[in-house]
């Protein structure tokens, strides 16, 4: 029998297995490697996408320039802000729900600079869970800029004397909120302050909190002057939140729990609005930081904890996109303060500050977006 012929023979009627091609073998097996890898990252993949979509999102209308000016707006000379309830707890672990009124949709515009997004953070001052149409409490315009590789974070004074629609004579930023949901409160600052918000974020008191907590505390520098003005507020919200939260000790560099950090960062009558803006933003870092700070399983971890804790109009991916994004240009922070010093001066009854428009927008759109001069 030759050769060639014993080669193609067959056993039990099966055909003669030919060898492989070493090449191909490893061309297979690299395939499965990445196979592997590339189901691997689906599937971590879907489970952050699972996760960003339990956030609180809130579906918010938008219309254009054209379909707005055809809205008829109610006459707001006639709203009391007075009302609502204030009374309720969140002694169950809720939170108070986003005020979305579609009457007041909110206005398309577009971005100024595509490497510069800017997102409005902002807290409210309810006092319960059904307490919906309140007012406007932290106004925090968070700006990722990815042209300086910095991110600049914005207070906006909530009793900044703006143009409201629906309202013939100036009244308070924080106003806009009760009287619209945040549709007004956007569009307010959007049509006075010259920016390009189409994004948000809120918290209450509680939410707040709870989120301080899952990173463990924060670290803050507490003044002496401080100390009695932040336990009476701790007090506050032990009655609110149904908490026996401990008391401030002493002054310096502590870590605070999240009852204790709010109560800090809401302290008001020590000294001004303007230093308490500024506490606010120092929170708001801190918070920023710490989360910067943990280890990917960690801020897993804290994503799933977290979710509901907070109502956005972001859906999950762009949630993801804007984390990462803002976790990239976190090594510098800059800060601002709007209005800004020597650009409003303040009307007493009722005590609102009435700002120097022209100089203050200038200012303030050189600071976000360092436009030339």
């Amino acid at each position: 029998m030759s050769s060639n012929t014993l080669d193609n023979r067959t056993y039990g009627n099966q055909p003669a297995k030919q060898p492989k091609s070493k090449g191909k073998l490893v061309i297979r097996i690299l395939c499965y490697i990445l196979c592997g890898l590339l189901g691997l990252g689906t599937g971590i993949f879907l489970y952050i996408y699972k996760l960003m979509g339990a956030v609180g999102f809130v579906n918010t209308p938008f219309v254009n320039q054209k379909q707005y000016d055809t809205i008829d707006f109610e006459n707001l000379d006639d709203v009391d802000l007075n009302s609502g309830d204030v009374s309720s707890s969140w002694a169950e672990g809720g939170h108070t729900r986003v005020y979305v009124n579609e009457k007041y949709p909110i206005k398309k515009v577009s971005q100024k600079d595509s490497k510069i997004e800017n997102i409005l953070v902002f807290g409210v001052d309810s006092r319960g869970t059904s307490d919906v149409n309140c007012r406007a409490d932290a106004i925090l315009v968070v700006s990722i800029d990815h042209r300086h590789d910095c991110i600049k974070m914005i207070s906006l004074m909530r009793d900044t004397g703006v143009k409201i629609e629906g309202r013939s004579a100036t009244d308070k930023l924080t106003h806009a909120y009760a009287y619209g949901g945040v549709g007004l409160l956007i569009n307010t600052i959007n049509d006075n302050f010259g920016l390009d918000i189409q994004r948000f974020v809120m918290l209450d008191f509680g939410s707040s909190s709870n989120l301080i907590d899952l990173v463990g505390g924060v670290e803050i520098e507490v003044s002496a002057g401080e100390v009695r003005y932040c336990n009476k507020n701790i007090d506050e919200e032990r009655e609110l939140l149904g908490k026996d939260v401990e008391y401030l000790t002493h002054a310096g560099k502590q870590n605070l729990n999240g009852v204790q950090a709010t109560s800090w960062a809401r302290i008001r009558y020590l000294d001004s609005d303007y230093v308490r803006s500024g506490r606010q933003r120092t929170l708001a870092l801190a918070l920023m930081k710490k989360v910067a700070g943990l280890g990917k399983l960690e801020q897993a971890a804290l994503l799933e904890d977290s979710a509901g804790m907070f109502e956005t109009n972001m859906n999950a991916m762009d949630m993801m996109r804007l984390t990462l994004s803002a976790i990239e240009v976190l090594d510098e922070v800059r800060e601002y303060r709007a209005p800004a010093d020597g650009m409003f001066r303040v009307q007493e009854d009722p005590w609102i500050m009435l700002v120097d428009w022209d100089s203050q927008l200038e200012d303030l759109h050189q600071f976000i977006w360092e436009e030339s001069k």
